[in-house]
C-alpha cells in the first residue's frame, strides 16, 4: 500500500508509470492482450483517480454512458477507490454496484507499489433479466432513467466465465514482474545518466513550486550559470523551465483538486500560480491531460461552482 507516500514519491511514481507505459515492452503487450481477450488494458500510478479505460479502443460503451452522469460516474470512482485500498501485494477484484468486474494488479519497485495494470468492465456470469432489473434499481437511485440507449448498452457487456477472467489476471501478475524488472532497470539508468545539477534543481523546484520561482534563483541553487542551466535542464529533462515548472504546479493541483471543500483559486494560489483561475485552467489544458477528460472536468465544475 501507499497510503505513506509523500508527494515527492507520488510524482516520481507517476514520471515513472509514464514512461512504463510508453516503453516498447508495454505498447506490444497492451496490443496483443486486447487482440486476445478483447479488454482493454490500463497502466495507472497509485494516485489515478479518473476513469481508466476511457478513450481505448475496447471501453465498455455502458461504462461510458455511466460516466456522462455525474450522479453515476461518482459511484464508479467510488468502486475505484474502494479497489485500490484493499489491493497490496496482491491483485485485488471488486464489483460495482451495475454488476460489473474490476480487477488492480499491484505492480512493485522493489517493496513500493508504484502502480496498478488495470482491467475489467466486465460479467462474470451469463447476464438474466434480473441483472438488468438490478441495473434499473440503481440507476433510479441515482436519478438516471434506463433508457433504451443505456440498455442497449448494457446488453452488449462483455462475458467473461470466472476461470477464464482468472486465468487473466494470472497471465497480467506474471507482466508486471517484467514490468517491475524494467522499473527498477529504468530507474538505475537515470540516476547513473542525469546531470547532478539537474538532481538539485528538481529538489529544488519539488521543495519551492509554492513560491515564485525565477529561473536565476534555481540556476544558483543547482550550482550553475544560468545559460549552462538552461542548456543542461533542458537537454536532460526535455521541457523549457518554466515548463517544467507549470508542469510540477499543475500536478500538485490534479492532487489537491480530489478535495471538494478547496476552491480551484485557492489550489491556483497554493500551488504557485499567481493568475485567475481562467488561467491556471488554460495552464493545465497546456501541460498535462489534467482536464482534459470532459466528464472528469464536470464533475469538478459542479463542486466548485
Amino acid at each position: 500500500m501507499t497510503s505513506g507516500a509523500t508527494p515527492d514519491g507520488l510524482k516520481e511514481n507517476r514520471d515513472l508509470i509514464d514512461t512504463l507505459r510508453r516503453s516498447k515492452l508495454f505498447r506490444s503487450y497492451e496490443q496483443v492482450f486486447s487482440e486476445a481477450t478483447g479488454l482493454p488494458l490500463a497502466l495507472r500510478p497509485v494516485d489515478y483517480w479518473h476513469l481508466e479505460h476511457q478513450g481505448k479502443k475496447n471501453e465498455n460503451p455502458f461504462c461510458a454512458l455511466l460516466a456522462e452522469r455525474p450522479s453515476t460516474l461518482a459511484v464508479c470512482l467510488q468502486a475505484h477507490e474502494e479497489m485500490i485500498r484493499h489491493t497490496g501485494d496482491l491483485p485485488h477484484t471488486v464489483t460495482c454496484p451495475f454488476g460489473l468486474t474490476e480487477t488492480a494488479v499491484p505492480i512493485k519497485l522493489g517493496q513500493r507499489t508504484i502502480g496498478y495494470l488495470r482491467i475489467g468492465q466486465v460479467l462474470r456470469h451469463t447476464p438474466v433479466k434480473s441483472d438488468a432489473t438490478k441495473v434499473r434499481r440503481e440507476l433510479d437511485r441515482h436519478g438516471v432513467r434506463f433508457t433504451t440507449e443505456i440498455r442497449k448498452a448494457w446488453e452488449k457487456n462483455p462475458f467473461i466465465p470466472p476461470d477464464k477472467y482468472n486465468a487473466i489476471v494470472r497471465l497480467l501478475t506474471f507482466f508486471t514482474q517484467q514490468l517491475s524488472a524494467l522499473s527498477n532497470q529504468l530507474v538505475t539508468e537515470k540516476n547513473n545518466a542525469e546531470p547532478p545539477l539537474v538532481l538539485r534543481a528538481r529538489e529544488y523546484i519539488e521543495k519551492h513550486k509554492g513560491e515564485a520561482l525565477s529561473l536565476a534563483d534555481v540556476a544558483k541553487a543547482a550550482g550553475a550559470s544560468v545559460f549552462h542551466f538552461c542548456k543542461v535542464f533542458h537537454k536532460a529533462t526535455g521541457l523549457k523551465f518554466t515548463d517544467y515548472v507549470a508542469r510540477v504546479r499543475v500536478e500538485d493541483a490534479q492532487t489537491r483538486l480530489l478535495n471538494p471543500n478547496l476552491r480551484i483559486s485557492e489550489i491556483a494560489y497554493d500551488v504557485g500560480f499567481q493568475f485567475p483561475r481562467a488561467a491556471f485552467i488554460k495552464q493545465a489544458h497546456r501541460q498535462t491531460r489534467l482536464t482534459a477528460d470532459r466528464r472528469f472536468n464536470e464533475s469538478i465544475a459542479s463542486n466548485r461552482r
